[in-house]
């Protein structure tokens, strides 16, 4: 998604956004059904009130008129104009009555609409491929499943609704007021017309800013969730000032864009409602003057006036939603671009069974590239035994942790296959493969939880004295034991009340509770001191005994004891062997391994 853009111009995006959503709306049709059914009831009662309404003071000013003339005092008796005025009350409640129901219920269709996108994101994130998220900032990704989804809710609860209500509202009025009055009718549709002419000009417009301001919006959440995320280090190099200069450009930008938007949004309607007045005034003076002459009663000027602005104002809304759902089909375009995304390539369809492998890992002929025209790994071929330790070292960027991510099927092969046991791991399903592995990260990842849930995280079934045991086997169960509920200590979301240490013995300590066959270890003791280091290492060898180990390293001390070391330069492995097989070869591991202990 990320430098590609959509067309907002395009103009058959628009319509095929309609028709998506419409389809999404199928499984409601029902309640779209009693909506349809109050919006017609409301529409009608709402156009014949009016009509009923010059009746009523028609008949009242005759009443008033009559008992002036005979100088007698008006009173108001049931058959006089009480039952009509009752009935009349009857249709302004039922009027409400309609248009709350119709209300309430297309707020339950926009939930629910939006519910099912936001659950189809939720299941779509977890098939995307990894690829995606490398390509798209996750500040970005979260603005297009909150801010553009609370878009569409806001726009069909409320603008949806109102646009229909209005183009009913408005047909129904003119057809009335032309029952009444030709040339009045054709003076408020010249107005009407103005109107309309600029809504339109005005509508061709805000698409575009809208969508710039989507645009813009997420690269400002995505700007503001990576610099929360780096808050540490920015202060650590000092470049707070330069981190505040970049927000507040791309919050100018934001607001720039807003302001588009917010400008052609608003402005139309306080200008549709300045010609709608005018037009008003001009009426009432004819008006007037066909009063004087008795070509119009009191009571039909009245109703005429609610037609006017029962057609005028919705026309000002109406105005009004077409810019605000053009706002909304905006977001709805993102959020399908999303759902649109290329997911991973599909499971096997009869996939293969291996409820825990013996640990033979093979590479045959693996080619690979992040961009498949421009192959990064060519040709990579090894064998892992089972129970052995592969050592994995070379330069940043010389395709180690590619590796990695190919074993585990975060990425797909271009060329070749990689065999688990002699099955092709294209043969199992991702669950079949992964639940084989173990793997500690550099990086680590609590959730917020409790520390024994983050332990138990493989394995969310352990009971307490399996969590306590692999605390213990990671040298972990004593610091846990000095926190203020031990096991029970809350974390947030990072750990950030744990040391970087710390948060490291506690992913390595779900490892030991997982148990896996295979492991993969990307410098698994890297943010621990010494003493622990060596500590680590011991329960290290014993969990790795009879289990294939896959080791990332940099320090070549920590892998001297390794099976088979593969060292890489530019995605391709240039040496393998053990230790002193390498140092005999006086090749690049050689050299590398001197260097460090020069």
């Amino acid at each position: 998604m990320a430098g590609n853009r959509m067309n907002y111009d395009a103009p058959d995006r628009t319509k095929d956004t309609v028709i998506r959503l419409c389809r999404r709306m199928k499984p409601q049709r029902a309640r779209l059904s009693v909506i349809g059914l109050s919006i017609v009831l409301y529409t009608a009662l709402s156009i014949y009130t009016p009509f009923k309404s010059a009746e009523v003071i028609d008949a009242i000013w005759q009443s008033i008129q009559s008992s002036r003339e005979q100088g007698t005092a008006y009173v108001l008796t049931w058959d006089g104009a009480g039952e009509s005025l009752l009935f009349l009350s009857v249709l302004y409640l039922f009027t409400w009555l309609f248009y709350y129901l119709q209300s309430f219920l297309m707020a339950n269709v926009a939930d629910m609409l939006v519910l099912n996108l936001r659950r189809q994101i939720a299941a779509k994130l977890n098939v995307l491929p990894l690829k995606f998220f490398d390509r798209n900032k996750s500040g970005e990704i979260l603005s297009r499943v909150t801010n553009d989804l609370d878009k569409i809710t806001e726009t069909l609860q409320t603008g949806l609704l109102k646009l229909i209500v209005a183009v009913g509202t408005i047909i129904g009025s003119v057809a009335v007021m032309f029952y009444y009055n030709v040339f009045l009718t054709l003076i408020f549709l010249a107005f009407m017309a103005v109107s309309m002419l600029i809504t339109r000009a005005v509508a061709g417009k805000n698409l575009k800013y809208a969508a710039l301001r989507q645009d813009s919006l997420g690269e400002l959440s995505g700007i503001v969730e990576e610099y929360y995320t780096g808050r540490n280090i920015i202060k650590a190099y000092n470049h707070e000032a330069e981190s505040i200069e970049q927000v507040k450009k791309s919050t100018d930008h934001n607001r720039l864009a807003s302001q588009k938007a917010d400008f052609m949004t608003n402005s139309v309607n306080p200008l549709i409602r300045l010609i709608t007045r005018l037009g008003q005034a001009g009426i009432a003076v004819i008006a007037g003057a066909a009063m004087l002459k008795g070509t119009m009663t009191i009571g039909v000027v009245q109703a005429f006036f609610q037609y006017v602005n029962q057609a005028g104002e919705p026309l000002t809304q109406a105005s009004f939603m077409i810019n605000t759902l053009q706002s909304a089909l905006a977001s709805a375009e993102r959020t399908f671009e999303l759902l649109d995304s290329e997911e991973e390539k599909p499971d096997a369809a009869m996939p293969a069974i291996l409820e825990r492998a013996k640990g033979t890992i093979s590479f045959e002929h693996v080619s690979f590239g992040y961009d498949p025209p421009k192959l990064l790994m060519k040709d990579i071929s090894f064998t892992a035994e089972p129970g052995q330790k592969i050592a994995v070292v070379g330069s940043t960027g010389a395709g180690k942790t590619t590796l990695i991510n190919l074993l585990m099927r975060f990425y797909e092969v271009n060329g070749g296959q990689i065999l688990v046991d002699g099955i092709p791991s294209v043969n199992l399903t991702r669950e079949g493969l992964r639940k084989n592995f173990g793997m500690v990260l550099q990086d680590t990842w609590l959730f917020g939880g409790t520390i024994a849930e983050n332990i138990a995280y493989g394995k969310p079934d352990a009971s307490r004295e399996e969590i306590i045991a692999a605390a213990k086997a990671a040298k972990v169960d004593d610091f846990i034991r000095t926190m203020p509920q031990g096991y029970d200590t809350m974390l947030d979301n990072e750990g950030s009340n744990l040391s970087a240490g710390q948060r490291q013995l506690l992913t390595i300590a779900r490892v030991f509770l997982c148990n896996p066959p295979i492991l993969i270890l990307d410098e698994a003791t890297s943010s621990v001191d010494t003493r622990t280091e060596t500590e680590i290492s011991k329960a290290m060898q014993k969990l790795m005994k009879g289990r294939t180990s896959f080791v990332i390293a940099h320090r070549l001390s920590t892998i001297r004891d390794a099976d088979v070391i593969l060292f890489m330069e530019n995605g391709n492995i240039i040496e393998q062997g053990n230790h002193n097989e390498l140092l005999a070869k006086k090749g690049a591991y050689a050299a590398l391994y001197y260097s460090q202990f020069a």
